[in-house]
């Protein structure tokens, strides 16, 4: 019977040679699907609340504009940036059809405009950016809110 017995019972040594393929595949998915915020924000907004809303299906034929203060300051000075860059409701226009030109022909039937303004800048400001954007054929628009609490 003692020959059967084992003395040695220690547990063997964990194998860690496939460890770097795996730490470098997780590492490499999480660089795929995380979204870096590409746009620096320079104006401060504020989104209204409202009860219908929906979310935006396709965000990369999407464009983004803010109405707000200049970021800091607190006044009655209303800016608009667009990308990365403060703009002025003439520059809106070229901009914006400088980007449908980048755009596949695919993508520029489905460009959208989100408008996030502030909740307390005046609609006359942002009806002169509508404006701006039916003269660059911009027609697709759509406004940022919250869920309204109830």
């Amino acid at each position: 019977m003692s020959m059967f017995r084992r003395k040695d019972r220690r547990v063997p040594p964990l194998n860690t040679a496939s460890l770097p393929d795996l730490i470098f595949t997780v590492l490499f998915f999480f660089m795929i699907v995380t979204h870096m915020r590409d746009v620096e924000l320079k104006v401060e907004y504020k989104v209204p609340q409202g009860t219908e809303l929906e979310k935006l299906t396709k965000k990369s034929t999407t464009s983004y504009i803010y109405i707000g203060a200049p970021m800091g300051e607190n006044g009655e000075d209303v800016q608009i940036q667009m990308n990365d860059r403060l703009v002025t409701l003439g520059e809106i226009e070229t901009l914006l059809k400088d980007e449908r030109r980048r755009m596949s022909q695919e993508d520029r039937e489905k460009m959208t405009v989100c408008i996030k303004a502030d909740k307390g800048v005046s609609m006359g400001v942002v009806g002169d950016v509508k404006q701006a954007l039916r003269r660059s054929n911009a027609l697709k628009v759509v406004y940022t809110g919250e869920e309204k609490r109830q």
